[in-house]
């Protein structure tokens, strides 16, 4: 079924992405190889109390195409790269499960910044980098520098504050989804672990919601697991 065919909901989606477990390519599609992938398998959808409950946890609310997807297909699982991590509760609350340290929950609230805010912040602690030659030795420029580098450790967070983050792509890249503020419901790839900034994705009609990232991802994994 193609995305232009589907109706606004997210009826039969669960069903399309399980099927494809049996197409004969489906090893071939990135990121759902068994072992290390998705292997498109989907979590059991979530109840509509537990989404609220997650949302009241984290005083957001989350934009409706993703809302609806966790629903009615599912809380994680099969997706564009390497699956989305799922929504989960646990000792500690609501998270998004991922093997990686990526955000944190309590900055889920804030409002997410501008380009030109995130920038700023980079720039002025850019600024802040210690130069050898203003230091009597390398033992104290050592200690200012390692300073300035967990001040960034500290600071980094704030550059994703108001996002979630949704799946990995390998190699430190990953995709956000903006619950907060002016962007609220777009995705960002974030490329930092290349030195890269953190750029919306963009398609046709400008920048991609949830619902058209993950049909579009959906229809090419449909043709490459059936070798068209």
């Amino acid at each position: 079924m193609e995305a232009a065919e589907r109706e606004a909901g997210w009826a039969g989606v669960r069903e399309e992405v399980l099927a494809l477990r049996e197409a004969p390519f489906a090893t071939r599609v990135f990121g759902a190889p068994k072992g290390f992938g998705h292997e498109f398998l989907l979590e059991a959808p979530l109840g509509e109390a537990e989404v609220a409950a997650a949302e009241a946890e984290f005083g957001v609310r989350l934009p409706s195409d993703y809302r609806a997807f966790l629903l009615d297909v599912g809380a994680g699982g099969a997706g564009p790269d390497y699956g989305l991590f799922p929504l989960r509760r646990d000792e500690q609350g609501w998270h998004w499960s991922d093997d990686h340290v990526r955000g944190d929950s309590a900055l889920i609230g804030r409002d997410f910044l501008s380009v030109e805010e995130r920038t700023r912040l980079e720039k002025e602690h850019d600024a802040r980098e210690p130069v050898a030659a203003d230091f009597p030795d390398d033992e104290s420029y050592r200690a200012a520098f390692q300073a300035w580098d967990d001040e960034w450790e500290r600071l980094e967070p704030e550059v994703t504050a108001g996002a979630v983050c949704l799946s990995h792509e390998g190699c430190g890249y990953y995709t956000w989804l903006v619950v907060t503020g002016p962007e609220r419901g777009t995705l960002w790839f974030d490329g930092r672990a290349a030195d890269l900034s953190l750029q919306p994705l963009t398609g046709d009609a400008g920048r991609l919601g949830f619902r058209e990232w993950y049909l579009t991802w959906l229809d090419r994994a449909t043709r490459e697991a059936h070798g068209r």
